[in-house]
């Protein structure tokens, strides 16, 4: 599964997004580390679903009329506050907890109601474009001084006949969560000596940010939009970061409304209608939501996992069937599973997403829209409805 790390100083509002994104309770507060130990929860991410294709909805769980939600996995961590690549405030533990996470939503309080620390300030006294390069740098940091401590191995592997630079660092960064393709990525776009006894400190910083930047893409969420002054949102949305304006508040309420049967609203939509009764302190609440959704085209939230996904990762969402007439499995439910894959994906590799088995025994495919036989070379793309055929079916 996707994993999907939520970071950025304390008070900025994780909790409150990894909330209102998985409707599991956790500690909302407004004080520095309100999260200890990091919150692992299923959320989503939407697109279309297929069924739309079709005269009826599939009726699937995870399809609301058409509207199909794919299950990540979102990590809530503990705050990150300046010098944490050094351990300050929960800084090493918040950073071993991102190194399995495939992009970062760093959540910035666009309001400026709290300081570097995460210590409440008056709306608009801090500046959060102070922010926008924080979470990076300190995991530059945090990783070169891995680097550091363990260039010593690398040295005396390199006296070995057969030693291999990549391999080594391949090994050494597998724990951030790098591949060997990434490494080799990584090392062709920067200049380093042959031998590691001669890379300096600076040859281990450019490594590392570099590593960084390909494992760990960065989605920035201007988070409390709602009371944002609108300065702030657009000098946040100069910077080289893609920047989706949120308000988490707002989503959660709506969540919660949703779910009281009192408003008719699925994460992502740009509008709602209340459905139910509510009082008149209810009613206000609500349509202040609303003022923000009409302005950011939705409350952000669903925005801001799309885009980590859909965006910077560049996934597409794939739907394997074992009846490609009627699109179903063998159980006879319609479009019972979507897979993310990465865009380029061939059949085989849905194959191998959905058992290594089907992989392994792969041997065709059916294009299900179409109703006719692919290659294994045909790319696939987004919504696809694909009947994999193997000896291990």
């Amino acid at each position: 599964m996707i994993s999907i790390a939520l970071a950025g100083k304390p008070n900025a509002g994780k909790s409150t997004f990894y909330t209102a994104a998985t409707m599991a309770e956790v500690d909302v507060g407004n004080y520095p580390f309100t999260t200890i130990d990091p919150n692992r929860g299923v959320t989503h991410v939407r697109t279309e679903c297929p069924c739309l294709a079709r005269e009826e909805r599939c009726g699937d769980e995870d399809c609301h009329d058409g509207k199909r939600y794919v299950p990540v996995e979102l990590l809530d961590v503990a705050g990150l506050v300046p010098g944490a690549h050094e351990g300050k405030g929960l800084g090493n533990q918040f950073l071993d907890a991102l190194t399995d996470a495939d992009v970062i939503l760093q959540v910035v309080d666009a309001a400026g109601a709290t300081n570097a620390e995460g210590e409440p300030v008056e709306v608009g006294e801090y500046d959060p474009v102070e922010e926008v390069d924080f979470i990076e740098a300190e995991m530059d940091a945090w990783l070169a001084g891995i680097l550091d401590r363990n260039w010593e191995s690398v040295e005396r592997k390199s006296r070995s006949p057969d030693f291999d630079l990549e391999a080594a660092l391949t090994d050494l960064l597998t724990g951030f969560g790098a591949t060997e393709h990434d490494v080799t990525i990584v090392l062709r776009g920067l200049e380093y000596p042959d031998d590691p006894i001669q890379w300096t400190e600076a040859d281990r910083e450019a490594l590392a940010a570099a590593i960084r930047a390909r494992t760990k893409p960065i989605v920035l969420v201007a988070n409390k939009a709602d009371i944002a002054p609108a300065e702030n949102i657009e000098r946040l949305r100069e910077t080289d970061k893609p920047v989706i304006p949120a308000t988490a508040d707002g989503e959660l309420a709506l969540r919660r409304a949703a779910e009281a049967g009192v408003v008719d609203y699925d994460p992502g939509d740009d509008d709602f209608e209340i459905v139910g009764d509510l009082s008149d302190q209810q009613a206000d609440g609500l349509e202040q939501i609303r003022g923000v959704m009409d302005e950011f085209d939705g409350t952000g939230v669903q925005q801001a996992l799309n885009e980590a996904v859909y965006g910077l990762l560049d996934l597409i969402t794939a739907f394997p069937v074992q009846n490609e007439t009627h699109w179903t499995d063998a159980k006879g439910n319609v479009l019972p599973d979507a897979f993310l894959l990465p865009h380029g994906s061939g059949p085989r590799d849905l194959a191998y997403a959905v058992h290594s088995d089907i992989g392994d025994g792969y041997l065709h495919a059916v294009d299900a829209r179409a109703d006719r036989r692919i290659g294994e070379d045909t790319e696939l793309e987004e919504g696809d409805v694909i009947k994999i055929v193997s000896t291990a079916s």
